[in-house]
């Protein structure tokens, strides 16, 4: 059974005592190979298979080896520095603009934000505030993600070390929520893509290979239902993916497109921190194979 159907009760009694364990246990790398392996198990039901070609079996190892230390991870984890490395590998063009990168609250403070604009932190996940028409901006929320490191809730060694910064990007396309394609890769080769809809309503989820066939599974979140439009630049895209991750390993490439372009989004190396699920369970193995290979 996955968290999301069981008692609502006992699963915020059981992300609470996760939650101080995570803090209790030391900031090392067996403590975070022990709280990724409790994650772990409590997300698949079962234990890591050392050296199985199984997705989730991949990030755990990528999360809790000397892997995830990869400079270049570090590196393109960050959503400053990524554009350097998108400029190096593809072009600068396939970066979103850049109007301002912020590194202190005097800073942020000083700042005069467009009217509509993109904030975000370059060192965090997730988050992200979206000014559309010259409403406040929460410096509360901007104070909080100075504090953050995203390494202490995930246990993602790759950010540990990340400059808190805040940078402020335009709508891309000036498009409240521009399509966006999240391409899995393994050395060099984009083999499964994933396509969310409906993020703060009823988030849905689906999965696509390389040639746009549909396929009968999701991860952690319910299927979407019909078909997703065949992005008219998919085949670029799959090259662009495939040039990014060439030389990283398994890795997630996202991207913004209108069909005739596309923006990196970002470089995302433990897609989900390890923790999502295969929906049904079973088709772990037809997406493993996707992205790995017989």
């Amino acid at each position: 059974m996955s968290p999301a159907q069981r008692d609502p009760f006992s699963v915020r009694l059981e992300n609470f005592l996760l939650r101080h364990l995570n803090k209790a246990l030391p900031w090392t790398r067996w403590g975070d190979r022990l709280m990724s392996l409790i994650w772990f198990v409590r997300a698949q039901r079962r234990l890591p298979r050392p050296g199985a070609p199984l997705f989730n079996d991949a990030l755990f190892r990528i999360k809790t080896s000397n892997e995830i230390l990869n400079p270049v991870r570090a590196f393109t984890s960050d959503k400053e520095l990524v554009k350097d490395y998108v400029t190096a590998k593809i072009g600068a063009r396939y970066n979103i603009p850049t109007l301002a990168v912020l590194k202190s609250m005097d800073e942020v403070r000083a700042y005069a934000f467009p009217d509509r604009c993109v904030i975000k932190p370059t060192h965090l996940s997730g988050r992200v505030i979206l000014r559309r028409a010259g409403e406040p901006v929460d410096l509360a929320v901007i104070e909080d993600w100075f504090e953050r490191n995203y390494y202490h809730s995930s246990r993602e060694a790759n950010y540990r070390y990340l400059e808190p910064k805040v940078i402020v990007e335009p709508f891309v396309f000036d498009n409240d929520n521009p399509n966006d394609y999240k391409f899995f890769c393994f050395n060099g080769r984009a083999g499964l893509v994933q396509v969310d809809a409906d993020r703060k309503t009823r988030h849905t989820r689906c999965f696509y290979d390389r040639a746009w066939k549909k396929l009968p599974f999701s991860m952690t979140y319910p299927m979407l239902e019909g078909e997703v439009p065949r992005p008219d630049n998919l085949d670029d895209m799959l090259h662009l993916a495939g040039a990014l991750s060439a030389g990283i390993g398994f890795v997630r490439v996202d991207f913004y497109s209108d069909g005739s372009h596309a923006y990196v989004g970002e470089i995302t190396h433990v897609h989900g921190s390890g923790r999502e699920y295969f929906l049904p369970r079973e088709s772990e193995a037809v997406a493993s194979r996707m992205v790995f290979g017989a």
